[in-house]
């Protein structure tokens, strides 16, 4: 059966979304990309300029590699920044996908709901395709979809933290009361067992950056999230069994033993 993860009418088969930024070098970032297998590429114009070396090497590659670029407004914080370098990225790259961030706080780097909301809501009418970049704040959740996102990117824990799931309630409330949006983990994913769980969840995907450019080996690291991922998906799948609060026993018992019982029958 296919299990494919399904965006703005657009089919992918891997599940994870990987980051360009901070690798050591550009050729440690395209071999890395290519271990995760993911499809979906995300890019920093803000902090990539064409002009420079590295900043070409880095476009170069994603246009030859076919996966689907997906822009971001990462370091912007009003919407009038945000729908400035929209509408460049869209000139640049032709695309209209376009990953929503507006920060709030410069420690935390958490999303300023309200600048989030009034952006999104200009950039639909606009035609962008937008992911935005949000809390796990049911109401905010909400609201962006009312105004046209048909994605949603919730975070684990801020961003570049490798803290994981933090709010595993709210995480799950999401999860329940959206049953039909696509949702992907975005921020704060550490490890390939965190990934993992968010899948199990039932989330939809994950994307990450600093997890897999930061790691002592970041292509074997990619290939690690790569396998989390389809693992916590499996499970998904397969279903978990339910918690309980007493144990079982996983053999169950009917009367004696089976080396009693035959030696109740020999004796006979």
């Amino acid at each position: 059966m296919s299990d494919q993860l399904s965006l703005y009418g657009k089919n992918f088969s891997s599940r994870l979304l990987v980051g360009t930024a901070l690798y050591p070098s550009p050729a440690i970032m395209r071999a890395s990309v290519q271990a995760s297998a993911a499809e979906i590429i995300t890019l920093s114009l803000r902090r990539q300029s064409p002009e420079q070396q590295q900043g070409r090497m880095l476009w170069d590659y994603i246009r030859e590699s076919g996966c689907q670029l997906l822009p971001n407004t990462a370091g912007c914080k009003t919407p009038r920044e945000v729908i400035a370098l929209a509408e460049m990225s869209r000139e640049i790259f032709q695309i209209d996908w376009l990953k929503l961030e507006v920060i709030g706080d410069d420690y935390n780097l958490q999303p300023d709901p309200y600048g989030l909301v009034e952006a999104a809501r200009e950039l639909v009418k606009r035609g962008f395709k937008v992911l935005p970049y949000c809390t796990d704040d049911l109401v905010v959740c909400r609201k962006l979809l009312d105004v046209g996102c048909e994605v949603l990117m919730p975070w684990g824990a801020p961003i570049g933290t490798g803290q994981g799931l933090l709010n595993r309630y709210n995480l799950q409330a999401l999860r329940e009361r959206l049953p039909t949006t696509p949702l992907i983990i975005d921020a704060g994913i550490g490890a390939p067992s965190q990934a993992a769980e968010a899948m199990e969840m039932g989330f939809d995907a994950v994307l990450l950056n600093t997890a897999i450019a930061r790691a002592r080996d970041p292509v074997l690291m990619a290939q690690a999230f790569k396998l989390g991922v389809e693992s916590g998906r499996s499970a998904f799948n397969a279903g978990l069994m339910l918690k309980r609060q007493t144990a079982s026993p996983s053999t169950p018992t009917l009367d004696m033993p089976f080396w009693q019982q035959g030696h109740e029958t020999l004796q006979e």
